[in-house]
């Protein structure tokens, strides 16, 4: 176990710099808007927020919009805001596209010239994917609870260790779910940025057929197909226990993705 203990160390620190800088700049953000809530709280300005939304996010977010515009739905904003989730798709695929990169660039060959089997190419991207979504969320979350500690207007209600820990899980599901998909892709391209381009084009299709599903009932019969369907937050937000089925389909997804990933690499042409 020597040989991929180090195989694996060594990817890890090759993402370390990424991975790091991710979890304190998320852990940042949400002590930002654990700033900004406690600002909109002071002045009372939650209802006219509410107020001002157009119709289209009101139908869209239906009866959670009243729970949403609150301190604790603010606060409980990182963990589903666009540019977070963009963030973390990108980190997935970055990651899971390494073994790709890897056969392009050759080090593949140098990798399995040392005594290791081929499938530990895999399992090395799928340990470095558990491992920095468990570090970035555990940041991201960290920072919640300094800043809700240090920072929030005192005998507002804040949201609860539970909501968070749930938002924080059912966010790395998600990602992991894209993990899988990206490491699929990967396993089966010569070039990095092949697979990263197709899975993220694929990311932005799902999550465009998703939004327009919540918003156009035709489109609700294909919108299941999309894994954005299934992360769920306004509903976590409003107090609703995470769906089951929501977090089997997620799972079912990413481990759907890292058998295909190892079927096909252990079949491929590797050679450069």
């Amino acid at each position: 176990m020597k040989a991929p203990a180090l195989f694996i160390a060594h990817s890890l620190k090759r993402s370390r710099a990424l991975v790091l800088s991710m979890g304190i700049l998320l852990s940042v953000f949400q002590v930002l808007l654990i700033l900004v809530a406690g600002s909109i709280q002071r002045s009372g300005g939650f209802s006219q927020i509410a107020a001002m939304l157009p119709p289209f996010v009101r139908e869209m977010m239906g009866p959670s919009i009243a729970t949403f515009m609150s301190y604790a739905g603010i606060v409980s904003l990182g963990y589903f805001h666009l540019s977070v989730m963009g963030s973390l798709v990108g980190l997935s695929i970055a990651i899971a596209t390494v073994p790709a990169s890897e056969v392009e660039t050759g080090f593949i060959d140098l990798i399995l010239s040392r005594p290791l089997r081929r499938h530990w190419i895999i399992t090395r991207t799928i340990v470095v994917l558990l491992v920095s979504f468990t570090f970035v969320l555990g940041c991201m979350t960290l920072g919640t609870w300094i800043g809700l500690s240090t920072l929030s207007p005192a005998g507002v209600v804040r949201p609860s260790v539970r909501l968070i820990g749930m938002l924080a899980g059912n966010l790395v599901l998600l990602m992991l779910a894209w993990g899988g998909v990206a490491l699929a892709i990967a396993a089966g391209s010569r070039r990095r940025s092949v697979a990263g381009g197709i899975t993220g084009v694929m990311a932005l299709a799902m999550f465009l057929l998703d939004y327009i599903g919540r918003l156009w009932k035709p489109a609700q019969s294909v919108a299941w197909l999309s894994p954005f369907r299934y992360y769920s937050p306004f509903d976590l937000v409003m107090g609703t226990p995470l769906p089951g089925k929501n977090v089997l389909i997620l799972s079912a997804i990413a481990l759907a993705g890292f058998a295909a990933a190892y079927v096909m690499f252990s079949r491929r042409d590797i050679s450069h």
